[in-house]
């Protein structure tokens, strides 16, 4: 489907996504359009990574707003709200104005009443609602990015009751969800009242295997060779593979200290593939980390920077956050190594994903425990992106034979969990309860079933004991 085939936008939309080189949609966006998202119907959007589930948002944003409507746009991490909102700051150039809203203090935000668009953490959104911001009334649309993150038990059931809460506050609320990981997409339709596009369809190819001794074996049953030399990592060899056909990579670890170690080894990898312009770039960026903070985190990251690697996590401010995903997009940082967060939708996009750690500690299960398909499959999805990548490569690492089948039949073999809200969990439930009441979102008690019936899907929906007294 062509742009010009579409309609119900503003003035000089389309004329702006031409001169970004987008000539005509992909496949599951043309879905969207012919499922509603322009003609403000509900949708569920479960897309592969890179396969434009943002468009599909900002057409359904814009065309609301071309209608006289207000839209929102919710994101589970501050970085990705300021990466989402300078995305959508360009649409200013025909007219719509963005604002972004993230910090957790008691607030009603007035300002975003002019802002055609607001970018906001789920978190900040429930505070809005809490404190009775007005102009909530007058969205006409919603998108939830990373909806399955209501599987989430610790930022799940904010989500989730959000939504519901933006739904009874506005009967005829547009809603879109995105996803690139959900394995029961049809049961989050049903609840939001939407049409469904489900698609596994990406505009270049991912294959995704397993390293184990020298090789690494495909989910298609190919193989490449990629030998460890000596004492070398499994990771730092992968690395160097890629490396040498000028490839970028993102190696997945479980902590915070493992993605500072490994970015100051893989370091020793990628300092060799410089070249002298790049060297000089590099000291330029360590530069300007060093200057942001006088920290030892801060120190330690431009020492990995001058060498072309980085490492990425909840520690880094966000000024450092922003130089390292830009400086990795623009190929200049040749490694990052990440904690998950990375995975959740920020545009850092790679040749090659290890994810080396498979396993995090758990203290409900009183040790190590092995990640869920969902949440390996949205570290995989950040391999190759179109335009940057012939391809990308998802790679899990093995240490025997045994454990290679079995990271193939727990990971690369598997669909993604099932998403079941976590909102009867305590004290989740309890502190959401009060604050719906507290609210005055429900003021009896059969309001009150009422507002949880609404709060998730018929699979999944919590059943709590409600007190008659």
């Amino acid at each position: 489907m062509n742009f010009e085939e579409l309609s119900g936008l503003p003035p000089g939309a389309i004329d702006h996504f031409h001169s970004e080189g987008i000539e005509e949609l992909y496949p599951p966006q043309a879905e969207a359009v012919d499922a509603g998202a322009t003609d403000g119907e509900n949708l569920v959007a479960a897309v592969p990574t890179a396969s434009g589930k943002t468009m599909i948002a900002a057409l359904a944003m814009l065309s609301a707003i071309e209608r006289g409507g207000k839209a929102l746009y919710i994101v589970p991490l501050r970085a990705l709200a300021s990466e989402k909102k300078a995305e959508f700051e360009a649409y200013e150039r025909f007219g719509v104005t963005v604002g972004v809203t993230t910090g957790n203090y008691e607030s009603t935000s007035d300002w975003l009443a002019t802002k055609d668009i607001v970018v906001a953490t789920s978190e900040k959104v429930d505070s809005l609602v809490r404190n009775g911001a007005e102009w909530l009334s007058e969205l006409t649309c919603v998108v939830s990015d990373e909806v399955h993150l209501i599987d989430d038990r610790n930022r799940g059931p904010t989500l989730e009751v959000t939504l519901a809460k933006l739904r009874q506050l506005n009967p005829g609320l547009q809603t879109v969800a995105l996803s690139a990981t959900v394995g029961n997409a049809d049961e989050i339709a049903d609840w939001l009242d939407a049409a469904l596009v489900d698609t596994d369809w990406r505009p270049i190819d991912l294959q995704m295997g397993v390293h184990y001794g020298n090789a690494l074996n495909f989910d298609d049953g190919s193989t490449r060779e990629v030998p460890v030399e000596g004492s070398e990592k499994q990771e730092a060899a992968l690395v160097r593979d890629i490396l040498q056909e000028d490839g970028s990579s993102l190696v997945f670890v479980n902590s915070r200290r493992n993605a500072e170690a490994a970015a100051k080894r893989l370091g020793g990898v990628s300092r060799t593939e410089l070249t002298a312009e790049e060297e000089a770039a590099l000291a330029e960026l360590a530069a300007d980390i060093r200057d942001d903070s006088d920290t030892e985190t801060s120190r330690d990251l431009a020492d990995c920077v001058e060498r072309g690697a980085a490492f990425h996590h909840a520690g880094l401010s966000s000024t450092q956050r922003s130089l390292v995903e830009d400086a990795f997009r623009d190929r200049l940082l040749k490694v990052i190594s990440a904690t998950p967060t990375l995975a959740a939708g920020v545009n850092t996009p790679a040749r090659r994903v290890i994810v080396r750690d498979w396993r995090r500690f758990d203290s409900s299960a009183g040790g190590m425990a092995p990640l869920d398909v969902l949440e390996v499959h949205q570290m995989m999805g950040r391999a190759g992106r179109p335009g940057l990548d012939p391809y990308g490569e998802a790679v899990l690492l093995a240490k025997s034979h045994d454990e290679s089948q079995e990271l193939f039949d727990r990971y690369i073999w598997a669909d993604p969990e099932p998403v079941r809200s976590k909102l009867a969990a305590e004290p989740a439930l309890r502190t959401h309860v009060l604050a719906t009441i507290a609210s005055g979102f429900a003021r009896t008690r059969a309001g009150l079933l009422e507002f949880l019936e609404a709060t998730s899907t018929p699979a999944s929906r919590p059943k709590p004991a409600v007190s008659r007294r």
